[in-house]
């Protein structure tokens, strides 16, 4: 029996149990959290641009946090951004089980646009929104503002479940999102992309 390639490459990297735990509690309250598979490429990514500082949008469970900060300096920063109290609550859990400095990250619970616009300029090395907002070219507007020249933007869940593939899908959400592509793609002197299939999908920019 043949193992489908996109299963493999989810679990190339597994889970740790402080990670497997968080998931478990996310589940329970219906939080979205980042794929395994996912997790590990923002490891990656962050470990690459030895990230400092770094804006999380949705907390959920903290399964995302974990994975950040495992590739982040160890003087590095999260700052995580979710308006679920119940999802920072389980995130705290999560990151206190595994250890975590609280000098190491600040969990913010408010709206994201309330939030994101009062960041300071050019101050952060990665940006990852996973909590999609209808307001998402303000929001890429807003990353490009505050992540320093080299960072980069990491739009989690693009696919949408598969819808934004599919022009015939046409709510507010997955607009949204067909539209950020747009937006990020299309503006080739201020962002470099790409569009990989991990997880849900993960849409890729580096500020130029």
């Amino acid at each position: 029996m043949k193992t489908d390639p996109h299963s493999y490459a989810e679990n190339f990297i597994p889970e740790d149990h402080f990670k497997s735990q968080a998931r478990a509690r996310g589940i329970e309250v219906g939080a979205v959290d980042v794929t395994p598979g996912a997790g590990a490429y923002l490891r990656h990514i962050a470990f690459s641009l030895s990230a400092q500082s770094v804006v999380e949008v949705g907390t959920g469970s903290g399964v995302g946090s974990l994975w950040l900060l495992d590739g982040m300096l160890n003087s590095g920063t999260l700052t995580s951004i979710d308006d679920e109290m119940e999802h920072t609550r389980i995130a705290k859990i999560a990151l206190s089980d595994a250890n975590i400095a609280q000098i190491r990250y600040r969990l913010i619970t408010n709206s994201v646009l309330d939030v994101i616009s009062k960041l300071t300029d050019r101050a952060y090395d990665l940006v990852v929104l996973r909590h999609n907002p209808q307001e998402l070219a303000f929001v890429i507007g807003e990353a490009h503002r505050i992540l320093r020249s080299g960072g980069a933007l990491v739009i989690d869940n693009f696919f949408g479940g598969s819808k934004v593939c599919d022009p015939a899908q046409r709510d507010p959400k997955t607009v949204s999102l067909r539209d950020a592509g747009k937006i990020i793609k299309n503006d080739t002197e201020r962002w470099m992309s790409t569009l990989i299939t991990t997880g849900d999908g993960l849409l890729v920019a580096t500020k130029l």
